[in-house]
């Protein structure tokens, strides 16, 4: 594999003395309110146990907590080297490993559905999670965070040749939360990989998430689905590295945001290699702002180093309610605020259907309704004073 000099993405590391305590000056962390992570991005203790992760059990996978050299042997697995110091002190400080394991050619009749459940925001907390899909497999897992926790996760997501896998990441924290997160992915030969971060809760949340090919012919889905209320600070950076020819990527992230001091932040980067010949690739961002006070940070990119290539592009949005979609609802009768909440249901809808995991549409699109619901009564209060 070339090595590539990018001021995105310099070379990673396991090595956790090669990774500075960041300022918030370098370019990966300017945008995150670095003195409310509780140092998790620096030195803080990693080995508190502020997390209970609990599980059904699945005929056919293997599903336990690994420890010694065998959660080792699953570190690194994804051939990611971090970026990031908490990415580094992850996998090297913290004890035991989740491990799902799907053997080849298993295909599984439901989703494996973990729940993470933070009991502890004093306790900082380290995490990490090995997700292997064997050749040809199929299989669904979604994680759902809930409760209050300072934690910094790592999960590692290895897809096997000809494989076909959704991993979706729910952070529905509490409102006091603080969750830095590391997801890295490697797609094998002629394998689809679908990953989904839905991120309504916590104080501050940053998600990366980062995907390579182990072979030509691999796609990658990377959907996204976000809601800031009054002081959250939501931050998603995106990574696609096509390191092999004719692979994929297609990205959709959008976001809504309300309330004094709501900050989103998406970062999405596709590096496409020299070796990577006849690849497609397509990012795209919107965001919705409901109210004055929001603030949307937005920043597709695109780093190409060969012409030979189907297609590559990338859009970005962020806006205001569409007024002639309003005088058309009002137009019939509706009233503002239905019409407000149409508007934004047609927002989020065809993403929500773009999951493809029936058991959740229908909460996510409940929770996008408690979220709106906020906002009403945060107007009535303030028609009120």
């Amino acid at each position: 594999m070339d090595k590539v000099d990018s001021h995105l993405h310099p070379q990673g590391s396991f090595d956790v003395a090669d990774h500075i305590v960041p300022t918030g000056r370098e370019e990966i962390w300017r945008f995150t309110p670095l003195k409310r992570l509780r140092d998790l991005h620096g030195n803080a203790s990693l080995t508190a146990r502020s997390c209970t992760a609990t599980w059904t059990e699945h005929e056919g996978v293997d599903i336990r907590v690994v420890t010694g050299d065998e959660a080792a042997s699953v570190r690194g697995v994804s051939k990611w080297a971090p970026n990031a110091r908490f990415a580094a002190r992850v996998p090297a400080e913290v004890p035991a490993s989740i491990l799902i394991d799907v053997p080849a050619d298993h295909e599984m009749a439901e989703p494996v559905f973990p729940e993470i459940e933070g009991n502890d925001l004093e306790a900082t907390m380290g995490a990490h999670m090995t997700l292997r899909f064997g050749a040809h497999s199929r299989a669904v897992v979604v994680l759902n965070h809930t409760g209050s926790a300072a934690v910094a996760a790592v999960v590692e997501v290895v897809v096997g040749d000809g494989a076909d896998v959704t991993v979706v990441s729910l952070q529905d924290w509490a409102g006091d939360a603080v969750h830095l997160a590391h997801h890295r992915a490697l797609v094998g030969r002629d394998a689809a990989y679908k990953h989904v971060a839905v991120t309504f809760g916590g104080d501050v949340v940053r998600m990366d998430c980062n995907v390579t090919y182990d072979g030509p012919g691999g796609s990658a889905e990377l959907l996204g689905l976000y809601f800031a209320d009054e002081g959250q600070h939501i931050e998603h950076r995106l990574f696609a590295d096509h390191t092999a020819p004719r692979t994929k990527s297609n990205v959709l992230y959008k976001g809504a945001l309300q309330g004094r001091g709501a900050h989103t932040v998406w970062v999405g980067n596709v590096l496409i290699r020299k070796v990577a010949e006849g690849i497609e690739t397509y990012e795209e961002n919107r965001n919705l702002v409901l109210s004055d006070g929001c603030h949307a940070d937005s920043v597709p990119n695109l780093e190409i180093e060969t012409g030979e290539i189907a297609g590559a592009g990338h859009a970005s949005a962020t806006a205001r309610f569409d007024d002639e979609q309003l005088f058309y609802l009002r137009s019939r009768g509706i009233d503002d605020k239905e019409a407000r909440r149409l508007v934004v249901h047609g927002f989020f809808n065809d993403l929500i259907r773009k999951i493809g995991v029936p058991s959740i549409e229908d909460k996510l699109m409940k929770t996008v309704e408690a979220e709106l619901a906020k906002n009403v009564l945060r107007e009535d209060a303030e028609a009120i004073a």
